[in-house]
């Protein structure tokens, strides 16, 4: 194997690091250096490993010029200009099968502390309050879970599912990938049935700010919202509306529009939207901190799934 020298901007869990070197790999780590500083060094190597520090845009490509791939220990591509890295002949790599499961699990968490008012509960009982009528759940079965895009993510979802007495349908731009655990409709049927939707699509121009004002009133019966995706797929303020208004009955939100890049913050100044606000205040309104991926076991899942795929194109 010829010599393929590795540069780490973002540190993983340490098998990736390890596993990398015992191949053969020369690694060195730059967890700190700016972007701009990166990129006068970048053309020194063969290979990088990124999570979100920042975009790989085109001025970094372009000085990037011995680069063979970019390997982001993550489900997406989204931190990465994808056309002008492939036109380079860079390789892209990522791992959605790492953290599937986490998400699909997260995603059932959330619907049934939702359905159940699991959070609204526990803080009313912390407050001294004892209200049971107020908090009257809903059971699951029966209703009709609608899941929008059906790759690694909405797969794993579907799966948790099985358990359950549900009609499971599934929407995706791509044709044929319904299956066993889902059955794949239009768009039309899906927003005529669903109770639940749940969103897995990667972020795209396409799928930037899908979730509004008309895409929600588009849907017949009023519906329970989970997202673990991207939150630059939903229009907050068009969300706060719905779940006042009553056409969505609840909302868990891993994700939101104003985190970061890296996802490690939140806002990208000292303002507090509006909706953000409403969304704090509401009852029916269930928050985390993009951790639906974010397990022990993903952790190391996804970086075995980098150093396998990396083995695989360079390591033989």
């Amino acid at each position: 194997m010829n010599t393929v020298k590795v540069l780490h901007i973002d540190s993983n869990h340490p098998l990736l690091w390890d596993q990398l070197a015992d191949a053969g790999f020369i690694n060195e780590a730059d967890y700190k250096s700016t972007k701009t500083e990166v990129e006068d060094k970048i053309a020194g190597y063969n290979g990088i490993v990124i999570r979100s520090r920042f975009k790989i845009d085109r001025t970094f490509i372009d000085k990037a010029t011995n680069l063979k791939f970019i390997a982001r220990v993550g489900a997406g591509l989204e931190s990465i200009d994808i056309e002008y890295a492939e036109s380079k002949g860079i390789h892209l790599i990522a791992a959605p099968e790492g953290n599937r499961n986490a998400v699909g699990e997260q995603a059932l968490g959330m619907l049934l502390s939702l359905f159940n008012n699991l959070n609204k509960a526990d803080r009313e009982i912390r407050e001294g309050k004892w209200i049971r009528e107020g908090n009257r759940g809903h059971e699951l079965d029966g209703k009709t879970v609608g899941i929008i895009g059906y790759g690694n993510m909405g797969k794993s979802f579907a799966k948790k599912l099985r358990g359950f007495d549900v009609d499971v349908l599934c929407y995706d731009i791509k044709l044929g990938v319904g299956d066993a655990n889902a059955k794949q409709v239009s768009l039309e049927e899906f927003r005529q049935l669903a109770d639940v939707v749940s969103l897995h699509t990667p972020w795209s121009p396409d799928t930037d700010k899908m979730i509004n004002t008309d895409f929600i009133n588009a849907f017949t019966k009023p519906f329970w919202f989970i997202n673990t995706a991207r939150g630059n797929s939903v229009v907050t303020a068009d969300l706060a509306k719905a779940l006042e208004s009553g056409k969505v009955l609840g909302a868990g939100l891993d994700v939101l529009e104003y985190e970061k890049l890296s996802f490690e913050h939140l806002f990208t100044d000292n303002d507090m939207p509006e909706a953000f606000q409403y969304l704090l205040n509401a009852h029916n309104v269930l928050l985390t901190p993009h951790i639906a991926g974010w397990t022990f076991e993903s952790h190391e899942r996804l970086a075995q799934v980098i150093v396998d795929k990396i083995k695989a194109v360079y390591g033989k």
